[in-house]
């Protein structure tokens, strides 16, 4: 869709009242191939498998911004790992490293690959949004500095 189309305001509008109503959207996003989604949730299969001593080594003292393991302030059936910057392929490779030692070429690319486009996505909607309230000429002021944060989630199932 073309932006400064009738078509684009009213897809910002909507996008907009959907945020302030709900708080949330769906969106239908055909630029990553179901191919990266499909090698991107069996990658997460496999990071889940390392070891905990290693999974510990990606720490942050930020909150939620490393691992997080199954804990009483949580939930002792859920598991996440933060992964800073994840559409800098420089940061998705030393987070590799710390899970794998030979660094996981594979979950480097596809990972890189997917949050790129995820980030591109986001910048997407933000623009939607600052067109929506009428910001579109100032919007490289108005958009945020950010780093995409890859989040990993998981809750095992209890037993029984």
């Amino acid at each position: 869709m073309q932006r400064g189309t009738d078509g684009w305001h009213n897809l910002c509008k909507r996008v907009r009242e959907a945020c302030e109503t709900f708080g949330c959207f769906e969106v239908v996003y055909g630029n990553i191939s179901p191919k990266v989604r499909e090698e991107t949730f069996g990658l997460m299969k496999e990071l889940v498998e390392v070891p905990v001593e290693r999974k510990q080594k990606n720490a942050s003292p930020m909150p939620y911004h490393g691992w997080v393991g199954p804990c009483n302030q949580v939930s002792l059936l859920y598991e996440g790992f933060g992964l800073g910057d994840a559409s800098n392929y420089d940061s998705v490779r030393s987070f590799a490293q710390l899970m794998w030692p030979d660094g996981h070429p594979r979950f480097c690319n596809t990972i890189h690959t997917m949050a790129t486009q995820i980030e591109e996505l986001n910048k997407l909607i933000w623009l939607m949004l600052i067109d929506s309230y009428g910001l579109g000429e100032k919007w490289e002021s108005v958009m945020i500095n950010y780093k995409t944060l890859g989040w990993k989630l998981r809750s095992k199932m209890a037993n029984g």
